[in-house]
């Protein structure tokens, strides 16, 4: 967190924050700007009685801050509202008004046609009497919509007034006939109505109005409308992004949900989880914790598991000493924890130095009759540098000889101190043979677990952690994933690292074969190409193209770049730290006693600045191991070793992760050599030089900034390109540079005290004679510690 942040927590400024700081030994440095969360906590607990005052004060503006933003936001909503309601109001006052003049215009007709029907109904009368009277003979009929002639009346044997009754019948027909046409011709389709969308809809990171209509249901007009409530001027083809869309979208009534996006290439080559698992907060669900088993050989890891599964596993094992990499699901109190039983932490080394953080809880497993091994402080190491919560198991508590508390003192010098002693770390004495405090053992994790709101989103496409690999005989290249994120499913297409396949197998711990795993599960997979490493990522992708094109750009990026996962040369590290990208030169120091171990780690300790000091890892003794140089790869540092030399295969390890290893027999050889990459590492320091002072006595030439001058040379030197400091009445007034200097007609380079000379020169301030120029120049000087 940063201090800024800490500050505005406690309601006090960051100066205020300093000078508390500086009172109080929190260990923080003047120029830190960020510190770890539980130190930020720790110290607004620690200084929030002293500043309660001005915390209250501070919420209190805050409280009165948000109630003037909400009566505010208040204010424009009614505003709004009652300038719609008046729109609203204006219009219908509007159609009222229209459909008033409508139903007059057609009272007016109506009065019309009665009045016609009148003028006819007399004529009418009279003929339909005479023909009652006397009947004529049958006539031909005649279409009402042919116009009847003299000639044809007189042939079908027509009264003139039967003529003018058939006419007028004609003429109101055809009226008739053109007004339904052109009703016809003006009636416009209607439109098909948008079918509102049910559930919850899928938005990508940026979507057109137009889209989002199509998608949600909802009519482009309504869209464009709510968008322009909210202070949008938006078209068809705007383009939202899901933030805006997410607003509208709850304002309308309507679920929508973000797609989730694939993992960059980056992602997948660096395994840095912490950007693949980022997800909404509303799709996370809690997740069972993933736990790692580690300690010294022989302290009982595998008889603490084989005690909570209630299993037998050891029997099968070489010597009772784990030989693959075991992941197993156990249930308390109807929530799982995930354990992976771990040779010792190699696999743990192998997974952290390619990025992947795939444990949440580590269970250090220390016998209570033998106490803390070189293995034991190994592995508190690894759970540091990992930066995860342990909690220690103290085991074989049935020995006679079993002594908890000397334990306890020896893990309390490497940094865990038990809860009963004054500290934070979790101790919990059991026996796997008796099967004594496993239950407290359980509860411990489940409430670490709880505390850690341990989440992920089962229903996106999978993203796991290679925990181990290797070619089987009849399912070819297999690896056990440890599922972080989402669901992997059989048939899934998949990517890891520069793996490809298609999951054919899934198989658990206990060789039953499963359709689908959800997070926090672990299975050995087949259908992979060839053997990933230990520590890959697997992202499941949509399908072989969308795989392919991922192990295009995952095999271009590795082209481009050329960077090794795992550790780095002493070159490689002191570029990190000039640019600021580490702090400290990580060792791993190895040395053949004791005495030489802490004699070194006492020396080391002494070389130090305040930019960059040296950060011992992992001390021990004995020569250099694999375990060694993968731990050193890890943290991207060095392994130093004193009178020990590195097997073969630690030297392999070392050239194919690049990570260097530097042995010595001489001490004061080490310690120059920490302090050579030290001093290398930090930045050189600028100083500034006088070269000497000269007199102005006659100015030549004067144009813009550009001046010609004739100086005598008082003090020192004066050089060509050097920069001039002028002074005027003991005060400098300006600052220029020297672009040409000229003795006797020639071009030089310097001229030395006593000599005149002529200097061409850019100066922000015009130049008078008997001014002083002083000539300097910055040189660079190597920092020591």
């Amino acid at each position: 967190m940063r201090l800024v942040q800490v500050a505005k927590e406690l309601g006090i400024s960051s100066k205020e924050l300093r000078a508390e700081l500086e009172n109080t030994n929190f260990g923080i440095k003047p120029s830190d700007r960020e510190v770890s969360d539980g130190l930020a906590a720790g110290i607004i607990r620690v200084l929030t009685p002293k500043f309660k005052e001005q915390i209250k004060k501070a919420q209190r503006l805050k409280r009165q801050q948000e109630r003037a933003e909400q009566k505010l936001i208040e204010e424009k909503e009614e505003a709004l509202k009652s300038e719609v309601e008046k729109k609203a109001e204006a219009e219908k006052k509007a159609q009222e008004e229209l459909l008033k003049q409508l139903e007059k215009e057609r009272k007016r007709k109506e009065e019309r046609m009665k009045k016609r029907e009148k003028k006819k109904a007399k004529p009418k009368a009279a003929i339909m009497r005479k023909i009652e009277l006397t009947p004529e003979p049958a006539k031909k009929k005649i279409k009402a919509t042919k116009k009847i002639t003299q000639d044809e009346a007189e042939k079908s044997g027509l009264t003139a007034e039967e003529i003018l009754i058939e006419e007028q019948l004609q003429k109101e027909i055809l009226k008739e006939t053109r007004k339904k046409t052109a009703k016809k011709k003006t009636e416009t389709k209607a439109q098909p109505q948008i079918k509102a969308k049910t559930g919850t809809i899928e938005l990508p990171e940026v979507t057109s109005v137009k889209e989002y209509a199509e998608k949600t249901g909802i009519p482009v007009n309504k869209v464009i409308a709510q968008l322009m409530k909210n202070g949008i001027l938006a078209t068809i083809n705007q383009q939202l992004d899901f933030e805006t869309a997410a607003i509208i979208a709850e304002e309308l009534d309507v679920k929508v949900k973000k797609v989730l996006s694939e993992a960059s290439s980056e992602d997948l080559l660096s395994g840095d989880l912490a950007n693949l698992l980022k997800d909404e907060p509303e799709n996370l669900k809690e997740r069972p914790a993933i736990v790692s088993v580690m300690g010294h050989v022989d302290h009982g890891k595998t008889r603490i598991l084989d005690s909570i599964r209630k299993a037998n596993v050891i029997d099968t094992e070489s010597g009772g000493i784990t030989q693959h990499i075991g992941a197993y699901q156990v249930e308390r109190k109807k929530k799982k924890i995930t354990f992976l039983d771990t040779p010792g932490h190699e696999a743990f080394t192998l997974m952290r130095a390619r990025g992947a953080k795939a444990t949440d809880i580590a269970i250090l497993v220390v016998a209570a009759d033998e106490g803390v091994k070189p293995q034991t402080i190994e592995s508190i190491n690894h759970a540091k540098e990992a930066d995860i919560p342990v909690i220690v198991a103290i085991n074989k508590m049935d020995k006679e000889n079993a002594n908890p508390d000397k334990v306890k003192g020896e893990l309390a010098e490497h940094g865990l101190q038990s809860e009963d002693w004054g500290g934070e770390t979790i101790m919990v004495p059991v026996s796997a043979m008796t099967g004594e405090g496993i239950d407290d053992l359980l509860e411990m994790i489940l409430l670490v677990a709880e505390m850690g709101n341990l989440k992920a989103n089962p229903k996106r496409p999978a993203v796991g952690t290679v925990i181990e690999s290797h070619l089987d005989k009849s399912l070819g290249p297999v690896a056990t994933i440890l599922v972080n994120t989402g669901t992997l499913k059989i048939m899934d297409n998949v990517i890891i690292g520069t793996t490809t396949g298609r999951v054919k197998t899934m198989i658990d711990h206990n060789g039953k074969r499963l359709k689908k795993v959800q997070p926090s599960g672990a299975v050995q997979i087949s259908g992979l190409d060839v053997v990933p490493q230990s520590g890959d990522i697997l992202q499941v992708m949509k399908n072989e193209k969308a795989v392919k094109e991922k192990l295009d750009q995952v095999l271009e990026l590795i082209e481009q770049s050329k960077k090794k996962t795992g550790g780095a040369g002493v070159q490689e590290i002191m570029n990190q730290i000039t640019s600021g990208n580490m702090d400290f030169l990580r060792i791993v120091l190895k040395a053949d006693t004791k005495g030489s171990l802490e004699a070194i780690k006492q020396s080391l300790a002494k070389i130090k600045n305040e930019d960059v000091g040296i950060k011992i890892i992992h001390a021990g003794i004995g020569g250099i191991t694999e375990s060694d140089v993968m731990m050193a790869g890890a943290s991207q540092g060095l392994v130093v070793g004193f009178h020990v030399a590195a097997n073969v295969n630690a030297n392999k390890i070392a050239d194919k992760e690049s990570v260097e290893i530097q042995t010595y027999e001489v001490i004061y050889k080490l310690l120059d050599d920490m302090k050579k990459i030290l001093t290398g590492m930090l930045k050189p320091e600028l100083i500034e030089k006088i070269l000497g002072r000269s007199e102005v006595k006659q100015i030549f030439f004067t144009k813009k900034k550009t001046m010609i001058i004739g100086c005598r040379v008082l003090s020192g030197i004066i050089e060509n390109k050097a920069q001039i400091r002028l002074i005027r009445k003991d005060e400098v007034v300006g600052e220029g540079v020297v672009t040409n200097l000229r003795s006797f007609e020639k071009n030089v380079n310097e001229v030395k005290e006593g000599n005149e000379c002529g200097i061409q020169i850019n100066v922000d301030l015009p130049i008078e004679e008997g001014d002083i120029l002083e000539a300097f120049k910055m040189e660079e000087k190597m920092r020591t510690l």
